[in-house]
């Protein structure tokens, strides 16, 4: 059995899920305070549930029917348009104000 500790400031009780996970403990952190409003703070120990395994991946044959594909032509190389190539526009930037 896996277990976490997971922090919440709604009250729940042993038994109820949280997270997706049955809590198993509860202790009070910081308690609440009506007068003021405020919530209080619990520490949960909850129970993990074992994550499921991954199925393994099966490599199957081709149909014979389906021929192999070919493997795609390489990329040519791509530079940047120098200033002349770009018919001698010039970008300026304005300072800020």
């Amino acid at each position: 059995m896996i277990t976490k500790t997971v922090r919440s400031r709604f009250p729940h009780e042993v038994g109820e899920k949280v997270e997706g996970c049955v809590i198993l403990e509860r202790r009070v952190v910081i308690p609440p305070n009506p007068a003021e409003m405020r919530r209080g703070v619990y520490e949960y120990v909850v129970e993990v549930p074992p994550a499921p395994a991954p199925a393994p991946k099966s490599r199957s044959p081709r149909p014979p029917s389906q021929p192999a594909r070919e493997p795609a032509p390489a990329q040519e190389s791509f530079t940047r348009a120098t200033p002349e190539e770009m018919g001698g526009r010039l970008i300026r930037r304005l300072p800020s104000r």
